[in-house]
């Protein structure tokens, strides 16, 4: 069996409490503390996530854009510099192989150049698929890419205090920064990637820096956050916090036997751009109204449902869940899973089965939470 990866602050969790458990393949903290005191304090303050395990991919030479343009289902062409884009993979029948994050950032000299934020583990299916579509593209010698997954590290600095503790550590006006934008700064001394972005439901940031200079910036910002009320934050959180948000999480809400429209990830799909695989397929996805959607359940009780309970209308299943819980924000039981079409209907009373026992559950609006504006 292969080890599990380390991030650069493996050794910092594992002396401060992190339970470490595997994840995509790395190690990985799934809580300090417990789980909700941890999502309190991203609500209330600040979450400290360590997300090193996720890919980081950089593109640059003339073609590069052409070619991102011709990998995911959004236009890349049209994503300003400073921008972030959210945008898929898509296999060729128009299943979904990743979600992903498309930044283009101008460098010092003014130069573009294009990174892609990939789900931990997807990151070698990711590059596979890459590289066999660079094979195909015309213009290939005009392109250049690398994995610096090891090579960085990546935090997330997530709640309504995020910028106070982040702002006297970079050299840019966090401010001025707009939702899903990002850009080169001087962090904590040294030159990295500030972006507002996250997967908390909360307004944030997350950073990139080299491996070398991430345990000193993390135990700056630990310390920064203590007095307001914030903390280190694991994996465990980050799932309450992204179902409460109702942001899919690959291989739950995402596969590849699920497309876009299924999902409700139309805003992440522009059937009109350049051609990628897949995308005739979901032009016809798009108005195929017949597939299992998308939709948010509050469920009666304390128990919660898990990945492929079955969700029935009058004893007949209809559906399963995707991602289950119990919300600290909202004090109940919530899910995510797929239905037919006609269980979809906001207020549609249906059951999930939790092992045996039939309970009550309610279709309801997603998200589940949203931060006050």
């Amino acid at each position: 069996m292969t080890e599990a990866a380390r991030t650069p602050l493996h050794a910092w969790h594992a002396s401060h409490g992190g339970r470490m458990v595997e994840f995509g393949g790395w190690s990985m903290p799934v809580q300090y503390t417990s789980i909700v005191a941890e999502h309190n304090a991203t609500r209330n303050a600040i979450g400290l996530f360590d997300i090193s395990h996720m890919g980081r991919l950089q593109f640059i030479g003339p073609a590069a854009p052409a070619f991102l343009n011709s990998l995911v289902t959004k236009d890349v062409t049209k994503i300003g510099p400073g921008r972030i884009r959210y945008a898929l993979l898509t296999r060729k029948d128009g299943g979904i192989l990743d979600d992903v994050l498309v930044y283009h950032l101008p460098d010092a000299n003014g130069q573009s150049r294009h990174m892609m934020v990939v789900n931990a583990g997807n990151r070698l299916k990711a590059l596979d698929w890459i590289r066999d579509r660079l094979i195909e593209f015309p213009d290939k010698s005009d392109v250049d890419w690398f994995d610096l997954t090891k090579e960085w590290s990546m935090l997330a600095v997530q709640g309504p205090k995020a910028r106070e503790i982040l702002q006297p550590l970079v050299s840019i006006d966090l401010a001025k920064m707009k939702y899903y934008s990002g850009a080169e700064a001087t962090i904590a001394g040294m030159g990295g990637i500030v972006s507002r972005t996250g997967y908390t439901g909360e307004d944030g940031y997350e950073v990139i820096v080299g491996a070398p200079a991430t345990p000193n910036l993390w135990q700056q910002l630990v310390d920064r956050a203590a007095p307001l009320g914030g903390m280190p934050a694991g994996l465990g959180c980050r799932d309450t916090l992204r179902l409460e948000a109702a942001m899919p999480l690959y291989g739950h809400e995402l596969t590849e036997e699920i497309n876009p429209y299924q999902a409700g990830l139309d805003f992440a799909v522009d059937l009109e751009k350049v051609p990628y695989p897949g995308r005739d397929i979901l032009a016809k996805a798009k108005g195929d109204t017949t597939q299992p959607r998308r939709i948010g359940l509050e469920v009666e009780g304390k128990r919660i449902p898990r990945e492929n309970f079955p969700i029935l209308s009058e004893g007949r299943q209809v559906g399963f869940v995707t991602s289950g819980t119990f919300s600290p924000t909202l004090d109940r039981v919530i899910a995510m899973g797929y239905v037919e079409p006609a269980s979809t209907p906001l207020g549609t009373s249906l059951t999930v089965d939790i092992r045996g026992t039939q309970t009550p559950a309610k279709v309801v609006k997603l998200p589940f939470y949203e931060r006050a504006k």
